[in-house]
C-alpha cells in the first residue's frame, strides 16, 4: 500500500481538523493514527457535496464486519464521519465540507471553488 500518498501530504489542513476533533471527541489513539492515514480512492459516488475518501482498501458493497463503529465528529461545517475497524480508521467520510484543497495540483488561491480533486486514486 506504499504507493498511496499519504493524507496529511494531500489535505493538510484536513488532517488537522481531525485530529483536533479526535482529541476533542476523547479519540487519542485514532487522532495519532489520522496522521498516518493514507488515501487509497475516492468514495466514487460523484455527488458534488461528497469529498469522502477510503483510507484501507475495502470491497464495494461489503460490511465492515465485527470490529466496526462509526466515529461522528462536529466540524465548523459540514459532517465528518469516520469508519473504524479494530482501531484502524477505514474511511472518512466527509460532507458538505470547505472544499479540500489537494496539494497535489496547483491551483490558484479559489476558496470558493466547488467540486472536488479530480485526480483522486481510484478515478
Amino acid at each position: 500500500m506504499t504507493g498511496h500518498p499519504l493524507v496529511r501530504e494531500v489535505f493538510p489542513d484536513l488532517v488537522h481538523e481531525l485530529v483536533a476533533l479526535l482529541e476533542q471527541e476523547g479519540e487519542p489513539e485514532l487522532a495519532v493514527h489520522a496522521r498516518d492515514l493514507r488515501l487509497v480512492a475516492d468514495c466514487g459516488c460523484g455527488d458534488d457535496f461528497c469529498q469522502s475518501f477510503h483510507t484501507e482498501p475495502h470491497r464495494a458493497g461489503q460490511p465492515y464486519g465485527p470490529g466496526h463503529r462509526c466515529v461522528p465528529l462536529l466540524p465548523a461545517k459540514g459532517t465528518l464521519f469516520l469508519d473504524v475497524v479494530d482501531g484502524r480508521i477505514m474511511y472518512v467520510e466527509v460532507l458538505g465540507h470547505e472544499p479540500l484543497r489537494d496539494l497535489r495540483v496547483h491551483q490558484p488561491e479559489q476558496p470558493d471553488r466547488p467540486g472536488r480533486p479530480d485526480d483522486w486514486p481510484g478515478r
